[in-house]
């Protein structure tokens, strides 16, 4: 793996720690096998445990900067989720490797599961959001030779991506607001 590959996930990894200063985090180094390893070389799962910012769990990806930036701006990925679970590591090398291998995601866009989110689930869509669980402080993260952008993944139902595909993003946003959901709780009724 290439020095600015290591020096970009380190920079994610110290600015996920610097946020959730009192957390645990565990970081997982996450191969995607060999046939599909070269499109995010070196991927990591950081799990942040419950603390003093969030009672919830935090994994994010750090990878997906040095393997898709542009002029020194990229993404990395968020999921907040009601427990540790090896699934959620697994659904962010997932998005790792669908954004990285040629279906690139950016806010607003939504990517199928092709599962529940857990079993039982109605959803089983995700929705690339802003991190409104956690703010710009997290979304903003520096790296050597630019910025990632920490973006949210949110667990959605098919029916909620067919409202926004008609009425727009906002407007699902603003029916989540209204409904006040708890994004991690993977029973939540779908908001249409």
């Amino acid at each position: 793996m290439s020095d600015a590959r290591v020096l970009a996930a380190e920079a994610v990894e110290s600015h996920l720690r610097a946020f959730f200063e009192g957390h645990s985090v565990e970081v997982v180094d996450y191969d995607l096998g060999p046939e599909r390893r070269e499109v995010a070389p070196g991927l990591r799962v950081l799990v942040v445990g419950p603390g003093p910012r969030s009672d919830s769990w935090a994994y994010v990806t750090a990878g997906c900067w040095a393997a898709m930036e542009k002029d020194g701006h990229g993404l990395e990925f968020v999921m907040t989720a009601h427990v540790r679970d090896q699934r959620f590591i697994e659904f962010m090398a997932m998005i790792a490797h669908y954004h990285c291998g040629g279906h690139q995601l950016d806010l607003e866009h939504s990517m199928p599961i092709g599962e529940p989110w857990v079993p039982g689930s109605a959803c089983d869509h995700l929705l690339i959001s802003l991190p409104y669980l956690h703010g710009p402080d997290l979304e903003h993260c520096p790296v050597p030779g630019g910025h990632a952008r920490i973006l949210w993944t949110l667990p959605v139902t098919t029916a909620e991506i067919e409202f926004r595909r008609r009425h727009g993003h906002e407007a699902l946003e603003q029916l989540f607001d209204e409904a006040e959901i708890i994004p991690t709780d993977p029973f939540r009724a779908s908001v249409v």
